[in-house]
This record gives structure tokens, sequence and C-alpha cells, in this order.
């Protein structure tokens, strides 16, 4: 939920709250003092009645016309009453209010006695109430109506003064994930006065452990090439002087390794999205999927490998040295974790503007458990007492990991139908489609 639309929500509740405690209040009060002027107004006419002279042997009736019943007596004749009471006997009763059952319903009593003369004012309770409550409900109908407008006005101005929160964060939804400048923005708000502050602040450690972390291993794997290759000549011309020393082919085979990682190294330190992304232009998949296998044939052949390539062709906008880096090596971890002998099949696929690349190997695959860590930098399947007894650095994945962002692509693994791991690249985007 969006902090304007909580806000709205908490302050029209509040409001909506307010408003029932006032009116449930206002109510009883209200009725409290109609129940007076009413009572008043029940004295006001008995008052008036007992002052009038009437002088009739019969009583004299008077329709029930109006809200208001009344008797009045003298020497304990009936001299005028209302129809409705007409046949009510008098009791005496002390003068003043009370509540009664009158003519089959319950009333407000009133009974004023002056010398000999007596009257009695009633009216209907129901009545009394039901004209309490129009006028009381008359009154309060448009604080009820007003509600709506003022929803529309909290609303209103809860947006305007969230405006400039807005403003920051479209700001910061529409920056680069590489861009650490400042935020060159002015503004009066004492609150987001210091959240700009800090946030210029974070960008600049960030940026200062971005660039730290993002040439220090190609830096490092730069300035580690030269002694290695140095390192791998004279290890070559001892072993062309000696008579096959043990110990220098484990050497070599150590500085072979440690050359692969310092070549992985250096690739990984290249395949970053905003270098690449600007120089994307269209590009054939098959090209490039038959040209690394035209790299690797030699170890496809040591291993008597069968590969293959289905499918058809398709362009999407790339770079060649990305695509093939992801292509090689993920060709690369087929050819060397699948048994001699063994099958590989790559795949392109074209369906509804979805680009699918697709190796599958006939290798031993990948338990579940370690699919979601083979993209971790370092990190190998069985370290390196692997059963294939293969070497390598745990970058490839990680590589390809970064081509596949480089891309907007996605990646994933499952069980091949050969036996082995299939992955699958998926390009959302192609030259075709646009």
């Amino acid at each position: 939920m969006s902090i304007k639309r909580r806000l709205t929500l908490i302050i029209l509740s509040t409001v909506i709250l307010t408003c029932f405690l006032a009116f449930s209040k206002g109510y009883r009060e209200s009725m409290s003092q109609a129940e007076l002027l009413l009572d008043n107004e029940l004295q006001t006419i008995a008052h008036v009645l007992i002052e009038q002279p009437i002088h009739s042997d019969k009583p004299v009736l008077r329709s029930d016309l109006t809200r208001l019943l009344f008797q009045i007596w003298q020497d304990n004749n009936l001299l005028s009453a209302s129809k409705s009471l007409a046949e009510l006997a008098q009791k005496p009763r002390l003068n003043g209010f009370s509540v009664e059952n009158l003519a089959g319903q319950r009333m407000r009593v009133f009974r004023l006695t002056m010398q000999t003369k007596q009257v009695l004012v009633a009216e209907p309770l129901s009545k009394r109430y039901e004209l309490s409550e129009t006028m009381i409900l008359s009154a309060m109908t448009p604080l009820l109506w007003s509600v709506p407008l003022l929803a529309v006005l909290i609303s209103l101005f809860v947006k305007q003064g969230l405006r400039p929160l807005t403003r920051l964060s479209t700001l910061l939804k529409t920056r680069q994930a590489n861009d650490f400048t400042a935020i060159n923005w002015q503004v009066s708000e004492y609150e987001i006065k210091p959240v700009i502050s800090r946030l210029n602040d974070l960008f600049k450690r960030v940026e200062s452990a971005y660039l730290r972390e993002r040439f220090f291993a190609s830096d490092a794997a730069h300035e580690l090439r030269t002694p290695l290759s140095s390192l791998k000549i004279n290890v070559h011309n001892l072993r062309a002087q000696g008579d096959g020393c043990l110990e220098l082919d484990a050497m070599a085979q150590g500085i072979d390794k440690l050359s692969n990682i310092v070549e992985q190294m250096l690739i990984l330190g290249r395949t970053y999205p905003e270098q690449w992304q600007a120089q994307f232009s269209p590009i054939s998949v098959l090209e490039v999927s038959q040209q690394v296998v035209a790299q690797l044939y030699e170890r496809l052949d040591a291993k008597q490998h069968m590969i293959s390539i289905e499918g058809d062709d398709y362009v999407i906008n790339g770079d060649q040295f990305t695509l093939a880096t992801l292509f090689s090596n993920l060709l690369s971890n087929a050819i060397k974790y699948t048994p001699s002998g063994g099958n590989i099949v790559i795949r392109l696929s074209n369906q509804q503007g979805a680009y699918g690349w697709q190796i599958d190997d006939s290798g031993p695959g990948i338990d579940d458990a370690h699919k979601a860590r083979i993209f971790n930098r370092f990190y190998r399947v069985g370290g390196d007492k692997h059963p294939s007894g293969e070497q390598g650095a745990g970058l490839g994945m990680a590589i390809v990991e970064h081509i596949v962002t480089i891309y907007d692509a996605s990646i994933s693994l499952a069980d091949s139908e050969l036996g082995g791991l299939q992955v699958r690249v998926e390009f959302m985007q192609g030259a075709e489609s646009e």
C-alpha cells in the first residue's frame, strides 16, 4: 500500500470516528434538549387550557387532530377532552410529569391543578421521538453528506504534501544502476533535506566500493599474467632439459590451472552490462554457435563426443565477444563433464518472440541442491574432487550469469533427456522482432 493511500485512510478514518463520536454526543444532547423543549410546551399548553372558561353540563369532545391529547376537569367533572381520552376516568395524581399508558399508547403526561380545576396534557412518546429525531437528523445530514467531499479533499492535500517524496521516488526509479552522481535538488521541506543528504553520502561510498570491486579482480589478474607466462616458459625449458620430473609436471599443471583462473577473472571483469549494451548490433546466433563449436572441436574430438546443432537460425541484438563467451563456457562445461563417447545437443528455438539457446549433455548432471549455488564465484560441484577429474576455476557459470544479465535474458537448469544437464537461455529481444 502506498504512503498516500495509507495516510488518506488513517486521516479519513480518524475524521469519521471523530464525527461519529461527535454525532453520538450531539444526538444525546439534542434529544435531551428536545425533551426539555417539549416538556415546556406541555406546561405552556396546560396553563393555557386551565385558564380557559368552560361551562357545560356535558363534556365537550375534541377530535385528535394534533399530536397532543388533553382532559379538563372541574370538581371531578370532565368539562372537555380529546376523543381518545373521553372515556378515561380521572385518577387523583400529583401535579407534574410522568410516563403512563393512556389510550393504548405510552405517553408523556403533565398534570396541573389550580383550585378546583385540573388539566391533563399528554403526548405520545412515539410522536415525540419521531419529531425529535427528524429535527436532529435534518441538522446532522449535511455533516454526513460532507464525508465523501472531505475524503476527496484529504486525498488531494495528502498528495500535495507527499509531492516532494513522490518526485524523489521517480528520480531514483529512472536512474541507471551505475549512476552514482549526487542528487542536485534544492528542497525547502525540512523532512526531505536529510534524506537527500544521506542518499548523496551513500552514493559516494557505494561508488567507491563499486569501483574497487569492479577493477580489483581484473587489475590483479592482469598483473599476474606476465609472471605466470615467465614461470610457464621456465618450467617448459626445465622439462625439455630434464628427464620428465614428476614435480615439474605437477608444477606445469598448477601453472595451467592458475593461468586459466587469471583468464577467467579478466573475462569476468569485462562482462558488465553498461560496457556492452551500447555496442549491440544484429548478430546471428547460429553463426556464433558454429564458431564456438569449431574453436572447441579439438576437445570434442579428444573425448569422441557426438555434437549436433538443431533448430533454425535467428538474429538478436548482441555482441560477438559476450555471446561467444556465453556459448563457449556452457559448451566447455558440457565437454568437461560429459564422459568420453557422450552426446551433446545444441538447440535453437524461436517461439512467439522468445529466442532460446539450449544445450543438453549425457553427463552425470547436477543435483537440485547444487543448482542454486552453481552461479556463485569459485564454486564447483564436488570442489577439486569432482568425479570427472577435470580442473576448473569455478568462474565459468558466474561469467555466464553476468552475460545473461547484459542481455536481459533468463537462464534455467533442468535434467536433460540425454541423462545429464540441460541449460536453457531465453533471449526476450531480437532484431527480427523489432
